[in-house]
């Protein structure tokens, strides 16, 4: 039951799939984090059903990327991209981290933070359209397991990265955390995650990893100019990240062409 409530809490969070109402108490609290990685197959599910739906209907190539791109946007009701565009403007401000942290918290959009989005959800989609005529399904398991790598990582950052603010979400889901227990189910989820994406595809699992190792590094990069990660700095990570997976997959089926 204990482990239910935290599946629970971590739908309800960080996705948009009806979830029965669950309480935030501290049994379910304690491993919410180590369930996150769920959401991601719940998206690479969606994503492979679309596929399959294309294919069996025939649909362009155009709208069949197009689909690939928004999907994931509608099974998590676009958390993680509201978390890019906040944080965008932020780290475009070039300012200390007390006016980048007041920036996050300013509901309203920036330039920077549109541009972010359009550039993402382009690049997504251009992605999609390049991958798919010669996508097999090895590369495509690949980008699917990039899900679940993506949150496992994203979960043991926010169990042991210092944290910017003594508020939020992030705040609110690490001090509920068993810090210890977390990194280390997440840890092992995401090396499980890319251990199949190599056995898969090595080359096109290989450069996805590379890039999901780069998207980390720079959200580490990004953190200690904001004094610790927040919730939308890990939203803007995983965004990156699961774009650093997609662009290595495509980049490697070139290679392996």
């Amino acid at each position: 039951m204990k482990r239910l409530k935290s599946v629970l809490i971590a739908f309800s969070m960080y996705s948009a799939i009806p979830m029965p109402r669950t309480e935030w108490e501290p049994e379910g609290m304690r491993y919410a984090l180590c369930a996150f990685p769920l959401v991601g197959l719940a998206v690479a599910a969606a994503l492979w059903c679309w596929g399959r739906l294309c294919l069996l209907l025939g649909l362009g190539r155009l709208l069949a990327a197009v689909g690939m791109t928004l999907l994931p946007l509608l099974v998590t009701g676009g958390i993680h991209m509201d978390g890019l565009c906040d944080a965008a403007d932020a780290i475009a401000s070039r300012q200390g981290p007390e006016k980048r942290l007041e920036i996050l918290r300013d509901p309203r959009t920036g330039a920077f933070g549109v541009m972010a989005v359009c550039g993402v959800l382009l690049l997504t989609c251009a992605l999609w359209d390049t991958l798919l005529p010669g996508l097999d399904a090895r590369s495509f398991g690949v980008v699917c397991l990039g899900f679940i790598l993506s949150r496992a990582l994203s979960g043991m950052a926010v169990a042991t990265f210092p944290l910017a603010k003594e508020s939020g979400l992030v705040h609110t889901f690490a001090t509920g955390a068993d810090k210890r227990g977390v990194a280390l189910v997440d840890g092992g989820l995401a090396a499980l995650a890319g251990l199949g994406m190599t056995l898969l595809a090595p080359v096109p699992g290989c450069c996805a990893l590379l890039g999901a190792s780069l998207a980390l590094l720079h959200y580490s990069l990004v953190c200690r100019d904001f004094g610790g990660t927040t919730g939308d700095l890990a939203g803007y990570f995983l965004t990156l990240c699961e774009t650093g997976v997609l662009l290595g997959v495509t980049l490697g089926q070139a290679v392996s062409w």
